[in-house]
């Protein structure tokens, strides 16, 4: 089917009402679930071949997201698509007010190539609970799980509700000509600006998931074995490919030496002696973004790693330290296993700082001190993120996760994402006998009255 035909074979589906019905949606997210049954050994195996992932780590990141945004959306698609009441002023009685949440209509979602599962299904999971119908477009950087995701849609869903486009700039540059009623983006900021310049020539709403260079602060009271262990473990999960991995991190001046070893010792127990032969260490997506990281290497000193495969497209889990600002790997989002690492002497001069950066899609504090910890996430604008732990609130399907100035804007997951494909239709419904204060002719009518009844 020639793309303007899908896009209009989706929007008479749509006008003809028939996803208004909740129980329809709730059968497609059940199908949806099904389908992903016999689809997971496919989508596990083309996983390991674009990104090197472990089954392990596929699922827990993947798949085990998919499910859980299966289950919340349809155990609760229906209450969240009742209307809600809203409070009737007293000079507009007799009358009733309600919201109602209305689907968007034809959606468009591009999704990335760094979790090319999760972040494909689960905003088309809050589209077809919302009530949209939807269009897909997968990374051509992946192209076995695209391959794979296409394939699970088109045996689940009618084209008409729910389809795959695959391929690459020419089939995203074509998919942004086309009118749609919403589009929901997860990327680069730069290509995020280019999404929204094509929304504005049809003034077509947007969410844009996308990232930045997430911070990770280490306050002096910290346990450094607790953070060394789960800021490792969050950073180089997917080879460092997590548009909310820890970007870079700072740890107080006096702490630093003592710190990196820390760190050095949890990457050893994690990936072992040699981490490139390592099947828990994912690879780099592409040979241009493996010769972009090797690179950001270049540049301070290596504390751990450094080293790399360019055949096998892997790269060491990497310490730096002795890094400036002005060096390129804080120039830029990482989106890599390198972890630079930053010191401060004093924490208030810090949170002054960050203060001036970007707001970052996320940001990690790790401490023992609760006002501590309410201290820096009230100072500094972040999209979400953790206290004692790294990445672990993505996870949380009951927490709207998006980002926040340059990360983005929009939220998805749950709730959150159902609410984001829906329109809050408002309706004033009267009743009751006529009340002619408002009509014309006003002459001789109290403006006193018509005061105190507004």
């Amino acid at each position: 089917m020639e793309l303007k035909e899908l896009v209009a074979a989706q929007r008479n589906y749509f006008n003809e009402g028939l996803t208004r019905s909740i129980a329809l949606r709730r059968e497609m997210l059940r199908r949806l679930k099904k389908g992903l049954d016999r689809h997971e050994e496919a989508l596990l195996a083309a996983l390991e071949q674009d990104l090197g992932k472990s089954r392990f780590e596929a699922y827990e990141t993947e798949l085990a997201v998919v499910r859980g945004e299966l289950s919340l959306a349809w155990k609760h698609a229906e209450r969240w698509g009742q209307p809600r009441r809203a409070r009737t002023p007293l000079f507009l009685s007799p009358a009733s007010s309600k919201i109602y949440w209305e689907p968007y209509g034809t959606v468009l979602i591009l999704a990335p190539w760094n979790y090319p599962v999760q972040l494909t299904l689960v905003p088309l999971i809050s589209a077809i609970a919302a009530g949209c119908t939807a269009i897909v477009k997968p990374s051509a950087y992946t192209p076995r799980t695209s391959a794979a995701v296409a394939a699970l849609i088109s045996d689940v869903f009618d084209p008409a509700l729910a389809a795959v486009v695959e391929g690459g700039r020419a089939e995203n540059t074509a998919l942004l000509e086309e009118k749609f009623d919403f589009i929901f983006f997860t990327g680069s900021a730069g290509v995020g600006r280019v999404v929204m310049a094509a929304a504005a020539k049809h003034l077509t709403p947007v969410a844009l998931e996308l990232g930045g260079k997430s911070p990770v602060i280490v306050a002096p009271d910290a346990d450094l074995d607790l953070a060394a262990r789960r800021i490792v473990w969050g950073k180089f999960l997917n080879a460092g490919q997590t548009c909310v991995a820890p970007d870079h991190l700072w740890v107080r001046e006096d702490a630093r030496d003592f710190f990196v070893e820390k760190l050095k010792k949890q990457i050893v127990k994690c990936y072992g002696e040699n981490p490139l032969a390592s099947p828990d260490l994912g690879r780099i997506v592409n040979e241009k973004h493996f010769d972009r990281l090797q690179a950001l290497t270049r540049h301070g000193t290596v504390a751990f790693g450094g080293g790399g495969d360019r055949a096998a497209l892997k790269i060491e889990p990497t310490v730096l330290v002795d890094v400036s600002e002005d060096d390129p790997v804080m120039g830029e989002e990482i989106f890599g296993p390198i972890l630079p690492v930053l010191t401060y002497t004093d924490i208030d001069d810090l949170i002054a700082h960050l203060q001036t950066k970007p707001r970052p899609l996320a940001l990690y504090t790790f401490t023992r001190n609760k006002w501590m910890a309410k201290k820096i996430s009230d100072a500094l604008p972040f999209g979400g993120g953790c206290v004692n732990d790294t990445v672990l609130h993505l996870a949380n399907g009951n927490l709207p996760f998006g980002g926040v100035g340059e990360s983005g804007m929009g939220v998805c997951h749950g709730e959150a994402g159902f609410r984001t494909f829906s329109h809050q239709k408002s309706i004033l419904r009267k009743f009751g006998p006529e009340v002619p204060l408002r009509y014309p002719p006003h002459k001789g009518k109290g403006l006193g009255l018509l005061k105190k009844l507004m």
